[in-house]
């Protein structure tokens, strides 16, 4: 399944989420710091979305109160509750 996100409060303006079933195949985040995005991208690859979830939900960027890997959380819960 592909599914699509617009991101808030971020610099990244879209993220795409490839997943079958519970399991992340790929991520692609469109936009913000091409280094952090792309390596959040490949390390939650293969992994199970609560674990991501787990590990991501939370983090902060500077003072905007969420992040990249914060709203790729959001992007995994809506995920999970469409499924």
């Amino acid at each position: 399944m592909e599914y699509r996100f617009v991101p808030s409060g971020v610099c990244s303006r879209e993220m795409i989420i490839e997943t079958d079933g519970n399991i992340i195949k790929k991520v692609n985040i469109i936009g913000g710091c091409h280094g952090n995005t792309q390596g959040v991208s490949r390390l939650v690859e293969g992994m199970k979305i609560d674990d991501v979830i787990k590990k991501l939900k939370g983090i902060p960027c500077g003072n905007k109160g969420t992040s990249c890997p914060d709203q790729l959380t959001k992007a995994l819960e809506e995920i999970k509750s469409k499924q």
